[in-house]
Order: structure tokens, then sequence, then C-alpha cells
């Protein structure tokens, strides 16, 4: 991602940010929100990853812990020639992954332990690939802040439910109550979805197997169908596979291209396509 549309999407996030205030509490609402924006798209640089891992319960784990994950986080970040990121167990029975950080030397990669236990090694691989790709293209610290300043967002709407004790004020609440989850939406659909089809070609050039990818993609949706992470709407971006149900509204704006494509085109770079 360029730095034009970096600088455009956390600007749009944090004049979403003054919105909601504004809604909560006029211009005591303005102050708090700015002083909040600031303090977030500064922490959200230095910390965001940190907030993200911690969001989910993600635990770093040794070699020792998880040497089949672990030999392929660092193998394969030898291929992709990056620095070794740190390695994460998410504890839930869903499958899925992302990565975060905010470049190449501080970078994490978070598999949920269901995962591990769904995927055969080559599928775990191709997994791991496609976010070390994310970690390679330099799009995870935007991810990243975009879903710490979202989540902020979607915090303060929250509060507003303690106010409208007048019809002004009510008007306002459910005003809030509207804006947050499509805030939250328009973050994730403001990562583009290239992002996906650009780390799936990147999980395939670095293992050689896009098949591989393309299996676990297909696992993960079926299982993703049957349970749903239970992910924040505001992260959802940042995961190999969309954690939120279908069922949901908020599932019906995904930010990842359908399934089915994205294994149609691994699948054809296995016949000497490109995309």
């Amino acid at each position: 991602m360029n730095t034009l549309k970096v600088i455009l999407l956390i600007s749009a996030l944090s004049g979403l940010l003054v919105i909601v205030g504004y809604l909560v509490a006029r211009g005591t609402g303005v102050v708090i929100a700015l002083v909040i924006s600031a303090l977030m798209n500064f922490g959200s640089y230095w910390f965001s990853d940190t907030i993200v891992l911690k969001m989910y319960h993600a635990r770093s784990v040794t070699r020792a812990e998880a040497p089949v994950l672990y030999d392929a986080v660092e193998s394969l970040a030898a291929r992709a020639a990056i620095p070794v990121p740190k390695v994460y167990i998410i504890p839930s029975e869903t499958p899925n992954a992302f990565a975060t950080g905010r470049n190449e030397n501080h970078a994490a990669v978070a598999v949920t332990s269901g995962l591990l236990n769904l995927m055969k090694r080559d599928e775990v691989e191709g997994v791991i690939a496609h976010e070390l790709s994310h970690i390679k293209h330099k799009d995870i610290l935007i991810s990243t802040m975009a879903a710490t300043i979202a989540s902020a967002v979607v915090l303060l709407s929250r509060w507003s439910m303690f106010f409208g004790s007048d019809d002004g004020s009510a008007v306002s609440a459910l005003a809030v109550a509207i804006i947050a989850p499509v805030a939250a939406t328009l973050v994730q659909m403001a990562i583009s979805r290239s992002r996906e089809y650009e780390a799936d070609a990147g999980s395939a050039r670095i293992t050689g197997n896009p098949e591989a990818l393309a299996n676990a993609l297909m696992k993960l949706s079926g299982a993703a169908r049957q349970k749903s992470l239970g992910a924040n709407p505001a992260t959802a971006h940042m995961f190999i596979v969309n954690p939120l149900s279908a069922g949901t509204i908020m599932g019906l704006f995904s930010t990842h291209p359908p399934v089915e494509k994205r294994v149609a085109r691994l699948l054809a770079m296995k016949g000497g396509s490109t995309f």
C-alpha cells in the first residue's frame, strides 16, 4: 500500500472518531476524541500488534511447544528473505490466522490451535507463507493500525448509549450506534481485496505448492461456516479468511474475495498460469 493511501485511511478513521465524539458529547466529545485520536495514532504504530494479539489472547510459543509451526515459520521466512517473525497461538478451535506488526523486523504471525489441529503440514506451510507475504508486502502496519483505531470508534460509540437522557441526546446515541459498525465496515472495505490475492500468489511462490494453500482455504472456509471465530469486526480484514459468520450483518460485508475465486487462481498457478 502506498503512503498516500495509508495517510488517507488513518485520517479518515481519525475523522470518524471525532464525529463519534461530537455525537456523544458535543464540544467536549470532540476534544476527547482528538486526544484519543492522537494517542491512538501514536500508540497504534508502536503497540497495535500487542493490542491485537492480546485481544485474541494469543500466546507466544517456542519451538519445543509447537515444532511444526515454528519450523514452518522459520524455514519459510528464510525463503521469503525476511527476518523470522514471532510466533503465536490463539486458543480457539476455529481455524484461522493473521500477521501483525509495524515492519519486517517487528512482526508476528498468529494461528489458532484449531488450524494446527485441522491442517496437514503442507497446508500449514501454505497459510504461514500467505501471512509472511503480507509482511513482505509491507501491508501489515496499516491493517493493524486500522484495526486498533476502528476498535476505538466502536468503543466510543458504546459509551454513547449511557447518554441520551433527552430527545436530542437519544437521537445522537442512535446515530452513533449506526455509525460505529458502518465505520468498522468501511475500514475493512478500504483495505483492498487485492491484498489477499497478492498474498495468495506470494504464498505459492514461496512454497512452490499453490495447491496446498488452495486446500487450506477450502478447509478454513468450511470451518468458518460451521463456527464463527467471534472476531471484532474492526479486525476482520487481518485474517486469512473472513472470521465473521456469513449469517450476521457484518458477515455480509466481507473484506475477503470469495474463497472459490482464490482457490481457482491458486490452481491456475499450479497449471503454469499467472495472476
